[in-house]
């Protein structure tokens, strides 16, 4: 595959996937149906484990926008290719959204709380403060780029099983830092599922909360920026 189709294939499966569980977990009359955190948070490892693990050999699966900042940042990728990246994991990432609502069509027809067909798209805080669900989001995000930053060194001999690794540290930050916001850490993650919740004909559906929507944007921006050039210190 091309670096964009490995970009947009990685995404959307990531996001398909991701997204999938969520619906599962709290979508009306899903066999998934109260599954819980735990089941939410592996889900969307093992989607980003299968993401990077597809996209590894053609695009090295940032599938992230922050992590493609990052590494522009760092200097091991070329600026000139963060749109043709950016674009393909955003691209991705509505699509991956879009094939998770028609696999899940039925099931928000028959969920009546607009909210929780909102949450399967993208992130809200478990207590509205912009300021902490920012911190939040650098931090989570932080953490994330710098372990992807380890995992990527060339010393790494894995390739394509770096996905391991990298869908752990996804797990890890999902269960220790995904409390306060949802741990987006990802701007495609979060955006281009929110666009297709405002696109899509969803029964019953309602606001897509656009006055938050630039924290999981900013938020993981920032931290992965910060996680570069600290490791540029090193």
């Amino acid at each position: 595959m091309t670096p964009f189709l490995g970009e947009f294939t990685g995404t959307a499966l990531l996001i398909l996937l991701g997204d999938g569980v969520v619906a599962n977990g709290i979508l009306s009359k899903t066999k998934g149906n109260n599954g819980g955190w735990i089941v939410i948070t592996f889900g969307w490892a093992m989607a980003v484990f299968v993401g990077v693990f597809i996209a590894s050999a053609s695009s090295k699966a940032h599938l992230n926008p922050a992590v493609t900042l990052a590494f522009a940042v760092k200097g091991d990728f070329a600026w000139s290719l963060v749109p043709l990246y950016v674009g393909a994991q955003m691209l991705g990432a509505m699509a991956g959204a879009g094939v998770c609502w028609l696999a899940y069509r039925q099931h928000f027809d028959q969920t009546a709380d607009a909210g929780l067909q909102l949450a399967v798209f993208c992130t809200g805080p478990a207590i509205r403060s912009k300021g902490n669900n920012l911190l939040t989001e650098i931090i989570g995000t932080f953490v994330l780029v710098w372990g992807v930053m380890f995992i990527a060194k060339p010393t790494s001999t894995l390739g394509s099983l770096d996905a391991l690794p990298v869908g752990l540290l996804v797990l890890a930050i999902g269960l220790s830092l995904g409390g306060p916001t949802g741990y987006a850490i990802n701007p495609a993650r979060d955006l281009g599922p929110r666009l297709m919740h405002a696109i899509l004909p969803i029964r019953g559906k309602g606001s897509s909360d656009w006055g938050y929507s630039w924290v999981p944007v900013l938020g993981p921006l920032i931290g992965g920026t910060l996680a570069a050039i600290v490791f540029k210190m090193l």
